[in-house]
């Protein structure tokens, strides 16, 4: 049995007629950038996650970007990210002049350390960035008790995290802005890129949506230089049709999250974790292995797909050689980045297959142990 590391064609074929419906008649209308699809999708985001506004861009990163400069972060700030992320969180920084600054991770959750926030903080920092990494919330009150105290900007990266709730409150109404990704493989997942920023501030909104359309204010008119990136028709109404079954899919995933649990709970693995306040949406289920090269290999020879997110942190990437982060410098970051392996999850997992990679998983554990 092949055991894929996500199944895309699978929840296609299952809104099939749905899908090929929505496609057609944005088609049929040419309604291809922006327009009543994405306006549509819009309205219907910013009322599933409870929030005012939102603001369709082309893909996750662009709306870090613009998610960014719309709450004023810019060259020569600073801005807190934390130490293990996908790189997209911390590039964004970089690419509008301003600096990362690395946090630490809590080595439970993933999620960055609220204790290690103040002994980063300078008079140049201005933001902080949580990442609600790999579907389970961050911090949310000591993050925003700390941006109160230091007037810190908070942009919330939901990239990973869709549906997750933090205290009973969906992720993304905590901060200034927060930021979606829309990229296939993500619990909502487009046929292509997507992306979002979603914020309850009137003002912010509009200007995203200013940055977002090369800073447009009527045809012709353009009041400050901005971008190109707009949400195209066609993924639009693709996450249209996706969005009302969100929900039942997050279900699935924390069903089969928690079958991994129980089969893996006598393998003295370090297997996720969430506080009891928090809604984990298993974008990702993340276990800490031993000699994790050799046993995912040993799996992929048996037809199973994982992954690694991620294998390297960033301060130690080529990307921040020239910042001469220590591994000293972050312990927690470092010391998961040759343990952690991602298993196969999404909503059409089958207790056989979740079964066979637990199986699987243990044997190629205690073959690597023996070698």
């Amino acid at each position: 049995m092949h055991i894929p590391f996500v199944d895309l064609k699978s929840q296609y074929l299952s809104l099939k007629p749905e899908f090929d419906e929505a496609i057609l008649k944005v088609v049929s209308e040419t309604a291809f950038i922006s327009g009543r699809y994405a306006k549509a999708f819009e309205e219907a985001f910013a009322e599933y996650l409870g929030v005012k506004h939102c603001v369709a861009v082309a893909n996750g990163t662009d709306a870090l970007e613009i998610g960014l400069k719309a709450i004023g972060i810019g060259a020569g700030d600073e801005v807190l990210v934390p130490a293990n992320t996908f790189f997209a969180t911390s590039e964004a920084v970089g690419n509008i002049g301003a600096t990362p600054v690395f946090v630490d991770i809590d080595a439970k959750f993933y999620n960055l350390d609220p204790a290690k926030i103040e002994e980063k903080i300078t008079p140049r920092t201005k933001a902080i960035i949580p990442v609600h990494l790999y579907g389970l919330p961050a911090e949310m009150d000591e993050i925003m008790s700390l941006a109160r105290k230091y007037n810190l900007k908070v942009l919330e990266d939901c990239a990973q995290a869709h549906g997750a709730t933090y205290k009973g409150k969906t992720v993304g109404g905590f901060g200034d802005v927060a930021t979606f990704s829309f990229y296939p493989s993500k619990n909502l997942g487009a046929f292509g890129d997507a992306g979002a920023i979603v914020t309850n501030s009137g003002e912010t909104a509009e200007k995203a949506r200013l940055i977002a359309n090369h800073g447009q204010i009527a045809k012709n008119r353009h009041s400050l230089t901005g971008r190109n990136s707009r949400l195209d028709g066609i993924q639009a109404a693709v996450l249209s049709v996706k969005l009302p079954h969100l929900e039942s899919w997050l279900e699935a995933r924390r069903q089969n999250a928690a079958l991994y649990d129980e089969i893996l709970s006598d393998s003295g693995l370090q297997i996720p974790a969430a506080p009891e306040y928090s809604r984990h949406t298993y974008h990702l289920y993340v276990v800490q292995v031993p000699n994790r090269d050799e046993v995912q290999q040993k799996l992929s020879d048996e037809s199973i797909e994982t992954g690694t997110h991620y294998p390297i942190a960033l301060p130690f990437l080529e990307a921040y050689a020239d910042s001469n982060y220590q591994l000293s410098d972050y312990p927690v970051a470092h010391a998961q980045m040759g343990k952690i392996l991602s298993l196969p999850m999404y909503a059409e997992l089958t207790p056989e297959m979740i079964e066979k990679v637990c199986r699987s998983l243990k044997n190629a554990i205690a073959l690597s142990a023996t070698n």
